[in-house]
Parts: structure tokens; sequence; C-alpha cells
């Protein structure tokens, strides 16, 4: 049987599975911060040939993460919501606070191992 929130979680997951790809967050990062650009400029940008860089958009497209604006010719790219750089945002400081502290305990495990060892003496 399937429940009203099992819809939104899949549809979640269809969302999430697109964003993950690197190339695609930088887009969306790029795009949230230099509004709507060329795909010829976001090839440059990135280093990246325009039918790859056309590749990674249209997957964002189909998810609805970004919208095509034309303007006589030329056709921009742009977050179809400003919002999901905040959504990545979020992600990106989660991740942060977890390597922190896998850090810390990294860092106490490796002043353990470096202390001598204490061992008790034993009369035989």
């Amino acid at each position: 049987m399937l429940r009203p929130s099992d819809n939104i979680y899949g549809l979640q997951a269809s969302l999430l599975k697109t964003m993950a790809s690197p190339r695609r967050l930088e887009l969306i990062h790029f795009l949230g911060e230099s509004g709507p650009t060329e795909v010829r400029s976001l090839a440059e940008h990135f280093a990246m040939t325009q039918p790859a860089v056309s590749q990674h958009l249209a997957a964002l497209r189909t998810a609805g993460l970004v919208e095509a604006v034309r303007d006589g010719r030329e056709v921009r790219y742009q977050l179809a919501d400003p919002e999901i750089v905040a959504a990545c945002s979020l992600m990106r400081q989660v991740l942060l606070r977890r390597i922190g502290r896998l850090g810390d305990i990294a860092a106490s495990y490796a002043s353990q191992a470096q202390a001598p060892l204490v061992t008790a003496d034993v009369a035989g």
C-alpha cells in the first residue's frame, strides 16, 4: 500500500540522484552566483566541451532544477528556484561538520597511538 509520503520521497530521491554529480553541483552553485548564463560561457568557465555542459544542463532541466530562457538567438540557463543553492549549502555545512568530527577522532587516535605504552611489571 502506497502512503502519500512515498510519492514525495520518490521525487526527492530522483532529484538527489540527478544532483549526485560534482559537475552538476558546481553548475548549480555557479548559476546561483552568476545568474542566467549561456552554455558557451559555462563551457569556458568549467573548461568543458559545450556538448558535455549541455548534457548536464539537460539532466538538471529534466529534474526541474534549471530552466532555459531565450533572449533572441541566445539561450541562457538559470536556476528554476534559487532556494536550491540554499539547500545545497545546508548539506555542505552538514558535511563540513561531519568532516570536522572525523578529523577530531583521527587526531585523538593519532595522539593515542603516539603515546608510550605503559606496561605493568609482572613478577615471574
